[in-house]
């Protein structure tokens, strides 16, 4: 019995998770524009249980006949590249959308048929082949079953109030981030079934302090190099496009510079010394533990810094026509900075500002020392310099109410958790440096 509900409550759960944002319930809400929600939600619960059927049917073959700690492993993979795909978003295509609105005849008939052929190879009944090989069949299966149709009826009954007050992408990212931690639980699981139960041990006992230390300068290295090449590519994309910074010696952009550059050098010295055994680490951070969940970070921080630094060079190659035509009859007009609105800039006015101090900070957790510490307060403070004293007047200065009104519905640093009256959203096109 123990079995059997907890199989049902992960089922039930991911599942549910999962079709947040996911075409089924963009499938439900289009036929709920044509039919009875009851006739619809019969038709989804025929489908889901047929083909959920299928999918615990396949999944406990998988489990019969493969070792429990590979189908482990491969699962934790397999739920990472579904967060990665829930990221990626969901979208009906218009062959979809025209037989959800079109469809005729019994609403459960033509809803059962579109939702049993839009379900087959989709994530949710990959997710629950790799829950039938990890838990009771029945369990996942009911579970699985009444979590899509659960979201399916919410979609229903509340989906579009919800997104008048949260945005899909919300939705979307937190589901996403639901799929790696399953992922990252089933891996952590996993590792131990494959190669034996000291395989944590033996990795912890692998990374010891000067370890950390020298991944910390090459993920830093690799880091910087990178995004140094997208931001060198973006700005020869930029033209004569750009952000007037005046930079003498004392103006609030060089003292931001100089800031980044001492802290780049301390953070950078600070684990080549504890690499060179020069320098010891704060002991109360030098955990294997800690030094992995830091390496994630300066990945992460640095794919965001990546991801805003692309979506900026993309902006500023499609308004390289425009500021060609303009600099035909205004010269002035052809140096106006361009606002990017769309991306992580929809949410965050200095997404590559954040990046970089969520990288940083991933940087001190790989090799804490108090060097990287001071570092990391530079950072902190050369960071706001940037933004509110070089980046956000000079914008405001040069785009005027353009940029008043995309500072009134986004943060700093990170995204709003509510909106302004009266804000609207911007569709693409600024920012600059």
């Amino acid at each position: 019995m123990n079995g059997f509900l907890v199989a049902f409550a992960v089922s039930f759960g991911v599942i549910f998770v999962a079709e947040l944002g996911d075409k089924s319930q963009l499938m439900a809400l289009t036929f709920a524009t044509r039919f009875n929600a009851i006739p619809v939600l019969i038709g989804i619960t025929i489908a889901t249980s047929v083909t959920h059927l299928v999918s615990v049917a396949v999944g406990v073959g998988l489990g019969a006949s493969l070792p429990t700690g590979w189908i482990s492993l491969v699962a934790a993979v397999a739920f990472i590249a579904f967060g990665a795909w829930t990221l990626r978003g969901d979208s009906l295509t218009d062959d979809e959308e025209r037989k959800a609105k079109r469809a005729g005849g019994s609403a459960v008939v033509a809803a059962s048929v579109a939702f049993f052929l839009a379900e087959l190879g989709d994530k949710t009944m990959l997710a629950t082949i790799t829950l039938a090989t990890q838990y009771n069949w029945f369990g996942v299966w009911l579970g699985s079953t009444l979590g899509m149709v659960a979201a399916d009826a919410m979609a229903i009954v509340v989906g579009r109030k919800l997104g008048q007050r949260l945005p899909e992408r919300v939705i979307s990212i937190g589901a996403a981030v639901m799929f790696f931690v399953f992922g990252a639980w089933l891996f952590v699981e996993a590792v131990p079934e494959v190669w034996g139960p000291d395989a944590w041990s033996t990795v912890g006992a692998l990374i010891d302090n000067r370890v950390a230390a020298w991944s910390a300068v090459l993920l830093g290295v690799l880091a910087v190099g990178v995004t140094g090449w997208l931001r060198a590519r973006a700005h020869r994309a930029r033209g004569e496009r750009r952000l007037e910074i005046v930079r003498t010696p004392g103006s609030p952009a060089w003292w931001a510079r100089l800031l980044l550059i001492v802290a780049g050098l301390l953070g950078f010295g600070a684990p080549l010394l504890v690499a060179l055994g020069v320098l010891e680490p704060i002991a109360v951070l030098a955990r294997p533990g800690v030094a992995v969940a830091g390496a994630g970070l300066v990945l992460f921080g640095f794919a965001v810094v990546a991801i805003a630094t692309l979506q900026l060079g993309t902006v500023w190659r499609r308004s390289a026509p425009e500021a060609g035509s303009a600099a035909a009859g205004d010269a002035q007009a052809a140096r106006r900075p361009v606002l990017v609105t769309g991306g992580l800039y929809s949410r965050v006015r200095n997404p590559v500002l954040t990046g970089l101090i969520v990288g940083c900070a991933g940087m001190l957790l790989v090799s804490p020392t108090l060097l990287g510490v001071l570092a990391g307060v530079l950072i902190l403070v050369a960071v706001q310099i940037q933004a509110r004293a070089v980046y956000e007047p000079g914008l405001g200065s040069a785009l005027g109410a353009e940029y008043d009104a995309y500072r009134s519905r986004t943060g700093r640093f990170l995204p709003r958790l509510r909106g302004v009256p009266g804000a609207t959203r911007g569709s693409e096109s600024s920012r600059t440096h």
